[in-house]
């Protein structure tokens, strides 16, 4: 491998690192057993057949929806509230932990 690549291709790994280790699924956990449990079940599936599974999902798309309820671009008379709270850290935190069950 030429010297230019691997300096690429290093970088791009300690890129990835450092934002995949950004995000706190310890914390994640805690956010989402005080919020989320109740409809999303404390392991991420669903209690009721409305209410979607989250466990397993992209942790960037779970981000993402999230994000949008809180910022009002996707609005949900349920969701919404409870993302309005949220911080961007809440966010990542429970993306993360959300999407490390199975």
């Amino acid at each position: 491998m030429s010297r230019p690549l691997a300096m690429v291709l290093g970088a791009a790994l300690v890129a990835w690192s450092c934002a995949a280790g950004a995000a706190d699924p310890a914390n994640g956990k805690k956010v989402a057993d005080g919020s989320c449990a109740a409809c999303h079940g404390r392991n991420g599936i669903g209690i009721v057949a409305l209410y979607p599974n989250l466990a397993g999902q992209k942790m960037e798309y779970l981000a993402a929806q999230l994000r949008a309820f809180r910022d009002g671009t996707r609005k949900n008379p349920i969701m919404s509230p409870m993302a309005a709270h949220l911080t961007d850290t809440d966010i990542e935190d429970v993306s993360a932990y959300l999407s490390l069950l199975r």
